[in-house]
């Protein structure tokens, strides 16, 4: 199946988003569902600066993935669409880090 242009340009928007240092970590430290304060996600996503993680949190609501109400950021509906189907990366990472382990072994 042949990918259109607008298609492709449409994914390589998406994926440069989501090469922005820590976009992903922050999108799946918010993966269960439940909102998570500042402070929380900070911890949550792991060495990543204030500054560095406003400016996240700000490009990821502006693309409609995140959002903030009274009890925290959580992951829009686009926003867990997103997350589900990044899951099956986490399915295919387990995979090739196992191939990778055999290839150095043997």
């Amino acid at each position: 199946m042949r990918t259109s242009s607008k298609e492709t340009a449409a994914t390589y928007q998406l994926l440069a988003l989501l090469e922005a240092r820590y976009a992903i970590r922050v999108l799946w430290a918010l993966r269960d569902g439940h909102p998570q304060t500042f402070r929380l996600l900070q911890d949550s996503v792991g060495g990543i600066t204030p500054n560095t993680l406003n400016t996240r949190i700000k490009e990821l609501r502006e693309a409609g993935l995140m959002q903030h109400n009274g009890d925290g950021y959580s992951v829009t509906a686009s926003g867990a669409d997103l997350l589900k189907r990044l899951n099956d990366l986490q399915a295919f990472a387990a995979k090739w880090v196992a191939l990778q382990a055999k290839k150095r072994q043997g």
